[in-house]
């Protein structure tokens, strides 16, 4: 990366912007300035930047100019009065809310997907994060989809409480404790228990039926695909599990693709650690996904039921890859120094 860059992470005490910092400390270190931002009642908290710590600032009071990047991570709300007055003052932004990802002239962006998008992207500009559920699917799907084009992908989604926030691990936590000690569940974040229990309800119920959980993946993985003929049909469930999404994925390509094609294409593809079993087990979001930047893709197996079918398992870590990661890498696409050396398997 650039020496000299000024980068501010907006949501710094929330569970991306926690990972967001531990990144940029590895990859920017003493060689940048490092702002770490929140809403003025986390004014007085310091938040870790690699062997050091950083007073919170203001957002309401900060000054953009003269900063390079900005990070959002604070809730659509905070994107949408925040990121367009750091944008007109000369910083690049990257937002990891859902408040521009469906803008037509705002590049949704995953780098190892469009990162041809990012090619000329000057200050000002504004680029959005996908949702954390989208980029595991699309890292895994699009380099089939370039061979043989996909119609049609069913996808049950296997979602981690911190996906949820911050909160939403507390929650996890203190309900598992209780169960095993025979006490009462009191709900908070989640409308039922999420300790040992699995919740089909991620985001608000649309009026088709679906959550928008659901219909993101539908909206933006045609948007990143760049092929909006590509059916996406969900469930979104989330599960008692701290960190790590998983995926049990099931598309239908347009032109036949051989199945050891479709692996040596996910073998060779960039982000993409492919997980057999070998004795040792299957990819899972404990196991392999938490703490790491790949996304993992195991069950790979023709469809019985489709002569064009193909079924794979996907998980990635949805705070790293799918979102604090994801953001850097977009960040140092921009600044001109690739990460993809220093993908951390």
């Amino acid at each position: 990366m650039s020496d000299g860059l000024k980068i501010a992470v907006v949501g710094a005490t929330g569970a991306v912007g926690e990972v967001l910092l531990e990144l940029l400390a590895e990859r920017v270190g003493s060689a940048g300035e490092v702002h770490a931002l929140a809403s003025e009642r986390s004014l007085g908290k310091r938040v870790s930047f690699g062997r050091r710590e950083l007073d919170v600032a203001d957002l309401a009071e900060f000054d953009f100019s003269g900063v390079d990047f900005a990070l959002f991570s604070a809730g659509a709300s905070v994107s949408r009065e925040h990121a367009p007055g750091a944008a007109a003052a000369g910083c690049t932004v990257i937002d990891n809310t859902s408040e521009f990802r469906y803008r037509e002239d705002i590049p949704l962006v995953v780098p190892e997907v469009n990162g041809d998008l990012l090619d000329g992207i000057g200050p000002g500009a504004i680029i959005a994060n996908p949702n954390c559920s989208t980029i595991q699917l699309v890292v895994a799907v699009a380099p089939i989809h370039r061979a043989a084009g996909i119609e049609r992908i069913n996808v049950a989604t296997y979602q981690s409480v911190s996906g949820a926030g911050r909160r939403a691990l507390e929650e996890l936590a203190r309900q598992t404790a209780d169960r095993l000690n025979l006490r009462e569940i009191e709900t908070g974040v989640f409308r039922q228990p999420i300790a040992f229990n699995v919740l089909p309800e991620i985001d608000a119920l649309q009026d088709n039926g679906y959550t928008r959980e659901e219909m993101k993946l539908h909206w933006e993985t045609g948007k990143i695909l760049r092929d909006d003929t590509v059916q996406v049909n969900a469930t979104a469930v989330r599960v008692p599990v701290f960190f790590g999404h998983s995926e049990a994925v099931h598309l239908e390509t347009r032109e036949a693709i051989g199945i050891e094609e479709a692996r040596a294409l996910l073998q060779a593809a960039p982000g993409v650690v492919c997980v057999e079993d070998e004795g040792q087990g299957y990819a899972t979001a404990v196991t392999h996904a938490a703490g790491h930047d790949p996304v993992y893709v195991s069950r790979l197996r023709r469809d019985h039921t489709h002569p064009r079918g193909i079924d794979l398992w996907i998980v990635a870590d949805n705070v790293r890859k799918g979102a604090a990661l994801n953001a850097v890498q977009i960040l140092e696409r921009i600044s001109g120094n690739p990460l993809a050396a220093r993908i951390r398997a």
